[in-house]
Order: structure tokens, then sequence, then C-alpha cells
């Protein structure tokens, strides 16, 4: 939970807002500097989308915008019966390996990407994607409730996501598993990072699909300027854009969400996750510059923060959207007020009363509270005994990847390939969805979560009288 710190020293430069306060530097990007990387952009990824579209032009009016897509279909023949015959689905990324080298704007862009920088260092991307295992739990829940629904408030982004329809009620959860499957690829091996794996490769597709959804807005703007206001909101998914998205992976999870759990990094795990998505971002063409260090990387996070984060109507929609499609749903079955302590936790009071999110009693807050406790005992266990830490990290991997991708209630066992799935269109706004009925069978974490706080309560309770019991016992001696 957010707090205001009564006891800390203040100077002119000290800066507050939504529960997180810090001091301004020269480090921080001013709003000069906001506003022109607001209208710059990856322009190699946009220019070799041209170039892919026009070796395999994009199947039109099979992509609908407000439900999960099936897969295009035509109709064929088979042993002489008359059936579907499902399409094959167009990958950017394959299109991209198996051109590159007849076309030299496409080879511009896998020589890019296939190059390593100097300031690479294996040894410590590896311990990078550690990181992320290490806290697992608290990792998953930051990126849920305050990555992605606190970064809701970013009113300017909203406008983007909203055009996209991908946030709709029907649709928000398998975009988040879908999100969540890029970060599993590039943290489940050294392999999967390097040029050539699982994770690198669907970096590349992320960095296409970023450029179609700009190319698509801004031809309709171009059509229809009321669709999108590029003068106030800047270009779609532009430089700022995309450093916020490797920000909300990163420096977000570090200096917001793990403390907000009761989780604090050493400093070398901070250095060696914002490595990590430093050059997960050079891979996705974003300005990698300002992850050159974990004091950089920082003062980006907090100068998005101080500049960006202005919630609006749309931040409600989408924010409320989050919640409806996450409540009582496998494997957890989370309650809706569950969700909401946990967003209101993450984020602050303040802010998610600019959400929209109701407020909850304070039996939900509480096992907010037992949840943070688990998770510290859990990670600062392994963390202390290097060995148990391992074996942990390992365990975790193929865990967390059956739970969002293999799994029924995930991705089904059928990984994304970040295809242009959600087409923006001038009547497509993603719209508040309507509560839903639902019929809870139980909260496992729930029930965890009061487990742990009991535990803790009980310790607490014992050691008190115990201590007191001991320090009568001394008195009377004393005395």
């Amino acid at each position: 939970m957010a707090f205001y710190n009564p006891f800390r020293r203040r100077t002119e430069n000290t800066r507050y807002c939504w529960g997180y306060e810090f001091e301004w530097t020269e480090q921080h990007i001013t709003e000069a500097q906001s506003k022109a990387l607001k209208h710059s952009y990856d322009v190699l990824g946009e220019e070799c989308l041209i170039r892919l579209n026009e070796i395999s032009p994009p199947t039109s009016g099979t992509l609908p915008r407000r439900e999960d897509p099936p897969p295009p279909t035509v109709i064929g023949t088979d042993h002489e019966k008359n059936e579907k015959i499902p399409l094959p689905q167009r990958d950017l990324y394959i299109l991209l390996r198996d051109n590159h080298e007849s076309d030299s704007k496409l080879h511009e862009l896998w020589e890019e990407v296939s190059h390593v920088p100097q300031w690479v260092d294996w040894e410590q991307i590896k311990r990078g994607q550690d990181v992320f295992y290490r806290y697992g739990g608290p990792a998953l829940t930051g990126l849920t409730y305050q990555s992605l629904l606190g970064g809701m408030g970013a009113a300017r982004v909203v406008e983007t996501l909203a055009r996209t329809g991908g946030f709709s009620t029907k649709v928000a959860r398998r975009r988040l598993f879908e999100t969540t499957q890029h970060i599993l690829q590039c943290t489940k091996s050294l392999d999967s990072i390097q040029p050539g794996g699982a994770g690198w490769a669907s970096s590349i597709r992320v960095r296409l699909l970023h450029a179609a959804v700009r190319q698509r807005i801004m031809k309709l703007a171009a059509q229809r300027p009321s669709y999108f206001n590029l003068e106030e909101w800047g270009v779609p998914v532009n430089d700022l854009d995309t450093m916020g998205t490797i920000g909300t992976f990163s420096t977000t999870l570090i200096w917001l969400s793990f403390p907000r759990q009761g989780i604090f990094l050493r400093e070398q795990e901070k250095k060696d996750y914002v490595a990590l998505w430093r050059y997960i971002g050079y891979i996705m063409g974003t300005p990698h510059e300002p992850f050159e260090t974990a004091d950089k990387a920082k003062a980006l996070m907090e100068s998005l923060l101080w500049n960006e984060v202005h919630p609006s109507e749309m931040s409600k929609v989408l924010s409320n959207n989050i919640i409806q499609c996450l409540q009582g749903q496998p494997p957890t079955y989370v309650s809706p007020d569950m969700l909401i302590a946990s967003a209101r936790w993450l984020n602050g009071n303040e802010l998610a009363d600019e959400l929209g999110l109701p407020r909850v009693s304070w039996y939900y807050s509480s096992l907010m509270a037992g949840q943070c406790l688990f998770f510290m005992g859990w990670s600062y266990f392994y963390r202390a005994f290097p060995g148990l830490d391992k074996g942990h990290v390992e365990r975790l991997k193929p865990l967390f990847y059956n739970a969002i991708v293999n799994a029924g209630w995930g991705l089904a066992g059928v990984e994304t390939t970040f295809d242009f799935k959600y087409v923006p269109e001038y009547d497509t706004v993603t719209e508040m969805g309507t509560p839903s009925e639902i019929t809870l069978q139980g909260s496992t974490i729930e029930r965890r979560n009061l487990r742990a706080l009991g535990i803790f309560l009980g310790v607490v309770g014992i050691g008190g009288y115990v201590s007191m019991r001991v320090a009568s016992k001394l008195v009377g001696m004393i005395w």
C-alpha cells in the first residue's frame, strides 16, 4: 500500500504523486523532452511492416474487435467432403526471417536485432531472468494489478489501447495471458532470449505488431482527424510509450510493486533485472539509453509517473474491464473484492479512486496483507539459501508456463504469434463491460492469505505474550 513518510527530508525538488515520493534530478525527463518523444517512433519497424505487407498481404475481414477471433477459414474438399479448412496464420517474424536476404530494408532490421550490443553481458542477463522467478508471485501480482491496471491511469496511452478494442471484458483476460507469454518466453532461459530463441522472436513480433497498430491508427486519423488527437496524444505507440512499456515490466516492479508487497531487491538484482529489459527493449526498437543504469531507469519511471499518469474517463473503463474479466476465473476463482483490494494496495487509494475502483472492506485489505506476508516469507527464505533458490527458480519456470500457456483456462496450448487481431476502426472504442453474475467456487488464494495472516498474528501474539512474561519476571527479580 502507498504510504506517506512524514519523517523523510524534503527539498524544493521533492515530488509526490500517487503515493510515491522522489527527488527530481537532471536525469529526469522534462515535459519538453516528453513531447519530442511522443512524436518519434520506430521508423525502421514500420518501413519493414510495409514491405512484409507487400510480400504477404494481411487477410481482411476476418478480425473481430470485441471477442477472440476464430482462425480464418476457406471451403475446401477433403476426401470428397466439403469442410472448412483453417487458413495458415500469418507470422510476421517468419516472413521477416525468410525474406530478409532479398530485401535491403528487411535485412537492415534483421541485422539490427541479430546484433548483440557490446553492453550485453549474458551472465547478467541470466541473473536478471532468475530475478523474475525468485519473486514470481509478487512479480505476477505487480504486473497485473499495478503495471497493467494501474498503468491505465496514463490517459494518453489509454486512448490508443481503447481504439484496438482489445481491452473489452471479452478479450482482456486473453490479452493479459498473451503479454505474460511474452514475458515468460523472454525469461525462460538464456537461449530463449538470445538471437533465434523464442523470447527473441516474440519480441520482434511485438515490435511489428506495434508498427501495425501505429500505422492503422495514423491512416484513420489522416482521413478523420477527430478520431485520434495526434497533436495532444502524439503518434500512437511512440518512443515514450514503448519506453514506458519496458519500464512497467522492470522499474515499476522494482521500485513500486515489490516494495509495496514487502519485497526489497538487492542492488545487484536491480541492476541485473534492468539490464535484462534493456536488451528486450533494444530488440523491440525501444530507445534503450534510459536503461543504461538502474538510477537512470528509476528516473525514467518517476518522470512518467509525474508527467503521464493523469486518469481519464476511458481509464476508468479499461480498469474496471480488467477487474470484470478476472473475477471468479479459474484456477484461483478470486472474488472481485479481493481483486480490487489488490489493486488498491499496490496503487494506493488516491489513484484507485481516480480509476473508479470501489472501496472494499477491511477484511479484504487484511487478506492482501496476509498475501504480502506469505510472499515475503516465501521469497526471503529461498533467497537466503542459494542452493534452494536455484531449484526454486527452475521449478517455477515450467509451472508458470503451463499455467499461462498450456492450461485450458489460459491459452489452451496455443502460443500466440502476436498477429494483428484487434484492428482499429472508426467504431472500435472499448466500452465499459456490464458486471455479470458469477458463482464463486471458493478461492484458494484468499484462504491461503487468511492462513498466512492468522499465522503471523499468532506468532506476534505468542511472541508478545512470552516477552511480557519474561519482562515481568525480570522486573520481579530486580525489585
